[in-house]
């Protein structure tokens, strides 16, 4: 780390190899062929980061505030309102389709690189702009619309070619093997608790999706684990103009929108 950025962002540092982690696996959760997973999954992985961050630096946020950092003001998927018998093997078949098409990983690799920003610029916020000791719903949504606001008026984009080849394995790897991450999380304990008869909660899924990120990243020689390391040792190499420029907008508008409440 001898760029200026990086030693002036120093203070990121200890939540950076989560959020990666997150990046990756919120990326690839939609490439593997298995029911329900995809965009409820993806949200799982990212409450579960927002969570982490949260705690570490002593701010309180409870459900709802999770709910509005990672869907906004969309409606969240509900486990029930998702029959997994019956439509199980039409979701299958097009999580597939997509997973064939997901091997080129561009798109993915680029969501993995925004999700990165966002969850640093949270990050961010916790460490310096938090007052208080709550997360309430209601900032947390205005939280996340000027983040979105921040990287969209942020001139470039973040280089998403350290996530490209991270993303690129995880796709050869399903085609070959069940993915570390979903054997853990889905094809073992998250499908075991969709296949009980009695109701399974949302937070009884998000905790067991929580406990498989942190076995796979457990794992030293797992892919997780050794893609996270990879894409922390090349974007911790790299200047990263973009995310020190956005990282300045956000905290400009954050403070002017926290003015304006006065």
């Amino acid at each position: 780390m001898t760029t200026a950025i990086v030693t002036r962002r120093e203070y990121l540092s200890p939540q950076r190899r989560l959020i990666i982690a997150r990046s990756v696996a919120s990326s690839v959760v939609g490439i593997i062929p298995v029911p329900f997973l995809d965009d409820w999954a993806k949200a799982a992985v990212l409450g579960g980061g927002y969570r982490r961050i949260a705690a570490a630096h002593g701010v309180d946020i409870d459900d709802e505030a999770i709910t509005q950092l990672v869907h906004g003001k969309s409606a969240p998927a509900k486990l029930s309102d998702m029959a997994v018998s019956g439509i199980a093997y039409r979701i299958a078949s097009l999580a597939a389709k997509r997973m064939m098409l997901a091997i080129t990983a561009v798109n993915r690799a680029r969501a993995a690189s925004r999700t990165f920003v966002t969850m640093t610029l949270f990050d961010h916020y916790c460490t310096k702009l938090h007052t208080g000791l709550a997360l309430d719903a209601g900032t947390a949504l205005a939280l996340r619309e000027e983040i979105e606001r921040a990287i969209a008026q942020t001139p470039g984009a973040l280089s998403f070619a350290p996530f490209r080849r991270g993303v690129l394995s995880a796709a050869r790897a399903t085609l070959r093997a069940p993915l570390e991450l979903a054997d853990i999380a889905t094809r073992g304990a998250v499908r075991r608790l969709l296949t009980k008869k009695s109701e399974v909660t949302d937070a009884e899924v998000v905790d067991t999706v929580e406990e498989a990120m942190e076995t796979a990243l457990a794992n030293k020689s797992g892919f997780l684990s050794k893609t996270v390391a990879a894409v922390e040792t090349q974007l911790s190499a790299d200047a990263n103009p973009f995310l020190d420029t956005v990282i300045d907008n956000f905290d400009r508008r954050w403070r002017a929108y926290m003015a304006a409440k006065k």
